[in-house]
């Protein structure tokens, strides 16, 4: 085996996946316009793409036990994008709600999958890598915007691109597929591989982690300009900077968030990186007292460097079990989609009943549920870890 090869590999299949996530997400308007949709119809459409892929999450954990990571990383991922033809070529939005569903399908699939080898490949280094993964993911989204942004201002096919991407993509992860590991490598373990060889409770309370750190991340996703725009009253042509501040400071600290990991270890990452996002939220939430839209700005960036390693020590955690860990991941991604779907629009709801100023007090909380439930569980999973090593 080719330890790395298969990282190149990892690296290969969370990218192509933003790429795919990101030429979606940018399509949208086309798709709106040539479909006609309208706000309520494209809400549902997205709704419909995210409970496909909370669906198959909940399934793909079984999926991945049984078949490896490595066969359910080769088929769903040229599949998922793929799957991108439906909403690319569908000529009426009945046609697009179930494309969008068969969508959201792959997603969920794909998740689970690349990362329930990503750990694999981390546990055969033996050092932390998984971070980077995340961070590709992240920089293949902005390749997708950017591509389609380059397209549609040299006035090319939106509906034409849309469909090149679904051809060409799973070509990539075609060619990409010889570099992962094979199941061997996860079923050597003999009886250790039959299940996930950690207490459902244990995997309850990383869920509770998970789902916290994806609703702070959802909230500054869909909030953060509109915070800056309406609370702070910033200019529209600016207000945007907010997202761009978090999403950058975000994808940078996942890129150097191994050796951060590697340094501090897993148990004192995840703590601080609770800590830094609830700290960041503070100054968010005391922005319109003190300092306006800099200290605003200052709080959106130093929540995005706090939530950036959540997810990635988490799986590390999980994957340092040494077993067959596809269900235990399966529920971990689905509680993190759950709280990255349900978030913000609890926020929308608290911010119609009182205002955005409020609602924001939620995800700051949720940033430091992170510390609270994330250190105690990742201890115990490192705690166990370490006792599996031969002395």
């Amino acid at each position: 085996m080719n330890k790395r090869r298969a990282r190149w590999g990892m690296f290969g299949y969370f990218f192509f996946l933003g790429v795919t996530i990101g030429l979606w997400a940018a399509g949208l308007p086309s798709l709106n316009d040539r479909l006609a949709l309208g706000p309520a119809r494209l809400g549902t459409v997205l709704l419909l793409v995210s409970v496909g892929a909370l669906v198959s999450m909940l399934a793909a954990g079984h999926l991945v036990d049984r078949w490896s990571s490595r066969t359910m990383s080769r088929v769903a991922g040229p599949l998922c994008s793929l799957a991108l033809l439906g909403p690319a070529l569908a000529p009426d939005y009945l046609t697009l709600a179930v494309a969008a569903v068969v969508f959201g399908l792959g997603i969920g699939v794909v998740e689970v999958a690349i990362n329930t080898h990503s750990v694999e490949v981390e546990r055969l280094y033996g050092r932390p890598i998984i971070s980077a993964f995340h961070g590709t993911w992240s920089l293949g989204g902005a390749v997708g915007g950017g591509i389609t942004s380059l397209a549609l201002t040299a006035r090319l096919d939106p509906q034409a691109l849309l469909v090149g991407g679904a051809l060409v993509t799973p070509l990539l992860y075609l060619a990409m597929g010889g570099t992962l590991l094979p199941p061997p490598v996860r079923e050597a373990k003999g009886e250790e591989a039959k299940g996930s060889g950690i207490r459902w409770g244990l995997v309850l309370v990383l869920g509770v982690a998970a789902f916290a750190g994806h609703l702070a991340e959802g909230a500054a996703m869909d909030w953060a300009a509109l915070h800056t725009r309406t609370v702070l009253g910033g200019d529209p042509a600016i207000a945007p900077m907010a997202f761009t501040i978090f999403s950058t400071a975000m994808t940078v600290v996942r890129f150097l968030g191994d050796p951060i990991r590697a340094r501090l270890g897993s148990v004192a990452t995840i703590g601080l990186a609770g800590v830094v996002a609830t700290a960041g939220y503070v100054l968010v939430l005391l922005s319109p007292v003190f300092g306006g839209t800099p200290l605003a700005w200052t709080g959106w960036g130093l929540a995005g460097v706090g939530l950036a390693t959540v997810v990635p020590v988490i799986f590390s955690a999980v994957g340092a079990s040494g077993a067959a860990v596809g269900k235990a991941l399966s529920l971990v991604t689905a509680f993190g989609y759950t709280g990255l779907l349900l978030g913000p629009a609890v926020l929308g709801f608290v911010a119609e009943e009182t205002s955005l100023r409020v609602s924001l007090f939620i995800p700051a909380a949720f940033a430091a549920i992170i510390a609270i439930t994330g250190v105690p569980a990742v201890r115990e999973l490192t705690r166990r870890s370490r006792e599996r090593v031969p002395v």
